[in-house]
């Protein structure tokens, strides 16, 4: 699935791809260990899919401003000005 059409599904859809694709991962991850994959390469696409929905969601995130800072700068400062206690 290309990154273009990711971004046009909805968040619930990126989650259930998602879901989907970690799950067929860690299978093929088994499958791997136990016996020959018929195809190696799926290993390579599945990481790259996953690779690509968590940008989408993170980029979907960062649009609609739903994410609080993690390195706000006032409660750095504060943490600064106190020796690094709060």
């Amino acid at each position: 699935m290309k990154t273009k059409e990711l971004r046009d599904l909805t968040d619930d859809d990126l989650q259930q791809i998602l879901d989907d694709t970690c799950r067929r991962l860690f299978e093929l991850r088994v499958q791997a260990q136990a016996e020959r994959l018929d195809a190696p390469s799926e290993l390579l696409r599945s990481r790259k899919l996953i690779a690509r929905i968590k940008t989408v969601q993170r980029e979907k995130e960062l649009a609609h401003g739903t994410v609080a800072e993690t390195n706000d700068d006032e409660s750095v400062a504060t943490a600064v000005e106190n020796g690094g206690q709060e």
